[in-house]
């Protein structure tokens, strides 16, 4: 059987696609190369499925949630609060999993940040 090897892109909608993809550089240090490809370091991938209902993912418009991984969430979540960025208070810790934080994007869509164990 042919399996997948990676994600190969995400996807979003942008009422103002530059402005959004300018945050995503600016702020979070995405810097793709012209034709959109992005480079990231290696390491783990999670895919999961979530119940309908959840509010995980904020909004319930919000149908996926785009998780990156950070090598420090304390000082990532504090340069994202400096910059004037939606950041959630909440950090949760899961043990032998890791630290996950919460910011919004411009354009309101919640992104998880994970700094592995």
């Amino acid at each position: 059987m042919e399996r997948v090897l990676g994600i190969g892109g995400y996807f979003i909608r942008a009422a103002d696609p530059e402005a959004l993809s300018a945050w995503y550089r600016d702020c979070l240090g995405l810097d793709p190369d012209p034709h959109g490809a992005w480079r990231q370091a290696d390491g783990p991938t999670v895919f999961a499925a979530f119940e309908a209902g959840t509010d995980y993912f904020g909004s319930a418009s919000q149908q996926t949630m785009l998780n990156f991984r950070v090598r420090d969430l304390d000082a990532m979540l504090g340069q994202l609060g400096e910059s004037g960025a939606r950041v959630s208070d909440e950090v949760q810790e899961m043990a032998g999993v890791g630290r996950f934080g919460w910011v919004s994007d411009p354009e309101g869509n919640r992104v998880e940040l994970w700094e592995p164990a």
